[in-house]
């Protein structure tokens, strides 16, 4: 019954992140972001994990450091595990610490942003959560881990990293971009790490959703840090890495990675 009960919240709360993902943000071609990622001089390999009775693919960065160091967990966005994303585990090891982006649509094809965006909304939340969960369990055993760990996610996978916060009481730290934060306090009560918000002004569908958040989080005695960015869209994260990234983007970047890039430190 318990099990069911959990299931059933985080279906509510994946379900939320896939009606609030913009529905314009668009993948778009990525050739700048494989650019920079084949010019990386850190290890990047693919890796295969168990889900159940299922073979994942997960990516996996590493940073050059002598010491173990920790693990994040990366959500991808509703797009797929696309070379932005596997950019931004390789920008993840760059400040210190092992990324890994497991694959959520592994063994599934589709031939642009549209389809995986309809792929991504036919996953089981059960399912979604196994595999977050296969890919928490192999970070923690990576032998240059630490065995901390913690999560981010972007757009969708902003959702979903604040609902899994919930799930896995294994999570030091939660960075939710642009996600939709939880709306009752079931989709809370169990969260026992901080969770830190990253998200753009001008994207009120999203932002509408903070203040109940932070209401639930302050009652339940958790640690909720929004910050907006000023004048930034949704997606702000990948738009202002783009060449013909807008001021607004490319600063709210600049200023979510520079607060990241703290936390992480944190670890």
């Amino acid at each position: 019954m318990k099990q069911g009960y959990a299931q059933g919240r985080f279906l509510g709360a994946t379900l939320l992140a896939i009606i609030m993902c913009d529905p314009i943000c668009n993948a778009q071609a990525q050739d700048w972001a494989k650019e920079r990622l084949n010019k990386s001089p850190r290890h990047g390999e693919w890796v295969d994990l168990k889900s159940g009775e299922r073979t994942i693919k997960a990516f996996v960065v590493y940073p050059e450091r002598k010491e173990k160091t920790p693990v994040v967990l990366v959500v991808h966005e509703i797009f797929g595990l696309t070379d932005w994303v596997r950019g931004i585990c390789d920008q993840l090891a760059e400040n210190g610490v092992i990324a890994i982006a497991p694959d959520l649509l592994s063994g599934q094809t589709y031939s642009d942003s549209d389809g995986a965006r309809k792929a991504i909304s036919a996953l089981s939340p059960g399912q979604i959560k196994a595999d977050l969960d296969a890919a928490s369990d192999y970070a923690l055993k990576i032998p240059a881990s630490n065995g901390t760990l913690a999560v981010c996610g972007f757009c969708w996978g902003g959702g979903v990293t604040f609902a899994y916060a919930n799930e896995n009481p294994k999570l030091k730290a939660a960075y939710s971009f642009y996600g939709p934060a939880p709306d009752e306090a079931s989709k809370v009560a169990n969260i026992s790490c901080p969770v830190y918000g990253f998200y753009g002004e001008n994207d009120e569908r999203v932002n509408a959703t903070i203040p109940r958040a932070e209401e639930l989080m302050k009652a339940a005695g958790k640690k909720y840090e929004p910050v907006i960015y000023k004048g930034a869209g949704h997606g702000f994260m990948r738009e202002g890495e783009m060449p013909n990234a807008s001021e607004a983007n490319k600063k709210a970047r600049d200023d979510a990675w520079a607060r990241w890039k703290t936390l992480l430190k944190q670890l």
